[in-house]
């Protein structure tokens, strides 16, 4: 059931969000930067969005955006750090990948992947989106698991977050089982690989607004995946 908390959530984002599509101005400054300052642009995204995942996901396990020990700005930081790795990642799995295609025979994978949509186009996004998440995906996502887990053990505040991260404490706490049965085997395979196969599909102008929209997804995933039992 929605609560006030819940329908100003809903509002506050709609304000938000409203002007990219209203207002051709707005859509077209968001392109501008995401083209010249991608890196900063991304630290920006991720910093707002998946962290706004994360919150949502807090909202799904405790009926509660955000609490004293959450550590939003923290996540913020975080995700922001995460935010340039996955956009390097982009860069690097969406230039190499047909690079490689074509190393094993499949011919002209670059120009259609920046070309109409065709079958080989489909062929090779597939193909960037399936090592982007087998290689790079499962890595970031074991990282975010060891700052979330930092953050909590700090209660959220800002003086335990600075400190050194014990991440061979923090590695034997972690629900790996968990991770491995909801995280790597269900989302990667059913939500990621199609999500991001799409992504590649898409025009350059339209995978900005289509990869902040994953950028929620993406912090509700790892966010409610604390709800599978330790074993």
């Amino acid at each position: 059931m929605l609560k006030k908390n819940d329908i100003r959530l809903i509002i506050v984002s709609l304000i938000l969000i409203a002007p990219l599509f209203l207002f051709s101005e707005v859509f077209d400054f968001v392109k501008v930067q995401n083209r010249e300052h991608g890196m900063i642009f991304s630290f920006i995204k991720f910093a707002i969005l998946a962290t706004l995942g994360e919150s949502i996901g807090l909202r799904i396990r405790t009926g509660e955006y955000n609490n004293s020990s959450f550590g939003l700005i923290q996540r913020g930081i975080v995700w922001g750090l995460l935010g340039l790795g996955i956009k390097m990642a982009f860069v690097v799995f969406a230039k190499g990948t047909p690079i490689f295609l074509e190393y094993m025979g499949l011919k002209d994978s670059i120009v259609s992947l920046n070309g109409d949509f065709t079958i080989k186009k489909l062929a090779v996004s597939f193909s960037v989106s399936v090592l982007l998440n087998v290689i790079f995906a499962p890595v970031m996502m074991a990282l975010h698991k060891i700052t979330d887990m930092h953050i909590e053990r700090g209660g959220g505040t800002m003086r335990e977050f600075l400190k050194p991260i014990q991440a061979g404490e923090i590695i034997q706490t972690i629900k790996w089982k968990g991770f491995w049965d909801f995280v790597i085997k269900k989302t990667i395979p059913f939500f990621w690989i199609p999500a991001h196969t799409i992504t590649f599909l898409l025009p350059e102008d339209v995978q900005v607004l289509f990869a902040a929209v994953l950028g929620i997804f993406l912090g509700i995933f790892l966010s409610i995946a604390n709800l599978s039992p330790k074993k």
